[in-house]
């Protein structure tokens, strides 16, 4: 009887499913026969295998975060380090080789507390499907769901795509499926109560199976003692392994789920050489440093007017303004609203043209809140110092900082003087022409300090928006029109003596509602009964370390 090699009679098959050969594996694999009696395709039974899988790296950020919770495994499941994503282990399944479908349940437990924001919620018995219609080429992954106490089998929590997922060969007759993109179900959006909608994407997942029994190994012995009948010398010319089995893996795409950071951008409209593109409407692409607009009142010292365009983070805005923080951002002191973020206005400070310094100051403020009064954070008192290349925005910060234990203090704690974002200047930003410095675009990344005014939400090192400024550094110098800052904003300031506090028409981030009821801290006002309340605001589907707010009313069914 011919013997079946089940590791790579899985290797190849799977190879095939997924259009590529470019493993080597033998595609004679496939031509194994059926079981005797006319039985169909056989199964090829799994076990140990593994899903590698974070859920979603926002809400683990918002976790851990803001809401001051923690992420506890159990069960056999662990957790990558930094607050990574999640490893289920003890995955057992079949394979059917007629229609490449594939069913593996896995052990481990994962739960999402905090004590601050009144959640609870563990994901249990994670299983991952593929889709015998499709050939394998479309799945899902399945979990039980507690939430409240209450518990929902099966809920499919996210769609998978294979069709573009090749398999990669491993020890042990194992194949690995990496970076399988995921997106939420139906299902999944319910159990999310709508604060993610259906078809959004999640952490990609990463599957790997084995067959039960050894590498190369035959079901039965292979009795070599005897020579065989004759007339089947060729028979084993088949190889038992491929050689030069390809180690190199083909570039995985590493990046994260999720989008660059918005506003890290190069400018847009200006001049691509480096360190020219804060310098509009020169036309000159000469060395930084050869100024040919006219020079500035270098002893003077004093600024005659100017604004400050920063959208302080996109995601943070518009996590507040979303449907979990249900909360507005609201400008102040002459602050205005503008498509990129916010301008504050009146510049007035110190600028010497021999030295390359500046220390320039502005009015206004804007204020962030949601969640009933949970979030409360407010810049004011913005102001730049540059020197050489180098500065710093700096703002008074009042907010309501987290204690360890997750609660919040019910009084504004204002810190002022607080270092926000470390900003890079490129060579000669601080060249004057026509008496006026701009600064453009300019590259924004959180400090220390900033970050613990985000009360942790956001990683030191992490990039904000970029900052945009003008100043005025002789009497009756032309402030540019048009924001200075990211997104392309159409805010324009009318042609005039620097100083003026008007802003652009264009989208105001100011909108949203207040959070309503009264129940528990945090409560977001929303209508639904209490289940699976997990979420993330919508802009923090993007990258990287962001952090959103999971809610739940106080109210039951």
């Amino acid at each position: 009887m011919a013997v079946i090699r089940r590791p790579l009679v899985l290797a190849a098959a799977l190879a095939t499913v997924s259009g590529s050969a470019a493993l080597g594996l033998p595609a004679v694999a496939l031509a194994a026969p059926a079981p005797a009696g006319g039985r169909g395709a056989p199964a090829i039974e799994l076990k140990d295998g593994t899903l590698d899988w974070g859920v979603k790296e926002s809400f683990r950020t918002y976790v851990t975060g803001l809401a001051l919770g923690k992420i506890e495994t159990t069960n056999g499941a662990r957790q990558a380090a930094g607050n990574g994503p999640f490893t289920f282990v003890g995955g057992t399944g079949r394979y059917d080789l007629g229609s490449h479908a594939v069913t593996t349940a896995f052990q481990g437990d994962v739960r999402f507390v905090s004590a601050l924001h009144g959640f609870d919620i563990r994901l249990a018995d994670v299983k991952v499907s593929t889709d015998a219609a499709a050939k394998g080429r479309t799945g899902v992954i399945t979990a039980d769901v507690t939430a409240d106490g209450k518990t929902k089998d099966e809920v499919r929590l996210a769609s998978l795509d294979l069709s573009k997922v090749r398999p990669e060969s491993g020890a042990d007759g194992a194949m690995t499926f990496a970076k399988i993109p995921a997106k939420l179900t139906a299902q999944g959006a319910e159990a999310f109560n709508g604060m993610y909608q259906e078809g959004q994407e999640l952490d990609p997942a990463t599957l790997t199976v084995r067959p039960a029994t050894g590498p190369d190994r035959p079901e039965k012995p292979a009795e070599p003692g005897e020579p065989g009948a004759p007339g089947q010398p060729g028979q084993p010319g088949r190889p038992e392994q491929p050689g030069g089995r390809p180690g190199s893996e083909p570039g995985q795409p590493q990046g994260r789920p999720g989008q660059p950071d918005p506003g890290t951008g190069t400018p847009s409209g200006g001049r691509p050489a480096p360190g020219t593109g804060d310098q509009p409407a020169t036309g000159s692409d000469k060395a930084p440093g050869s100024n040919t607009g006219s020079a500035p009142a270098a002893d003077s010292g004093r600024l005659h007017g100017g604004n400050l365009d920063w959208g302080v983070k996109k995601k943070f805005r518009d996590y507040v303004n979303g449907p979990i923080a249900h909360g507005k951002a609201e400008p102040s002191g002459g602050a205005t609203a503008t498509a990129a973020g916010y301008r504050f206005p009146k510049g007035h400070g110190t600028y010497d043209g021999k030295k390359a310094t500046l220390v320039a100051e502005f009015n206004g403020a804007v204020r962030f809140t949601g969640h009933g009064g949970a979030l409360d954070l407010k810049f004011s008192n913005l102001r730049i110092k540059a020197q050489n290349g180098k500065g710093t925005l700096i703002a008074d910060v009042a907010s309501k900082p987290r204690t360890e234990e997750g609660r919040a203090p019910a009084q504004v704690v204002t810190t002022p003087d607080t270092p926000i974002a470390d900003l890079k200047l490129p060579s000669g930003a601080l060249t004057a022409k026509g008496g006026v410095v701009t600064l453009k675009d300019v590259p924004a990344t959180l400090t220390a300090a900033g970050s613990k005014a985000f009360s942790g939400m956001y990683p030191a090192g992490e990039a904000l928006d970029p900052v945009g400024a003008a100043v005025a550094v002789e009497p009756g110098a032309q402030l540019p029109s048009g924001a200075t800052g990211s997104d392309g904003s159409h805010a324009s300031a009318r042609g005039g003596p620097a100083g003026g506090a008007d802003s652009a028409p264009g989208a105001s981030f100011s909108g949203g509602s207040t959070a309503g009821g009264t129940g528990a801290l945090a409560a977001t006002g929303s209508t639904a009964p209490n289940g699976a309340l997990i979420g993330t605001a919508a802009a923090l589907l993007a990258t990287g370390a962001a952090a959103t707010y999971v809610t739940r009313r106080g109210t039951t069914r």
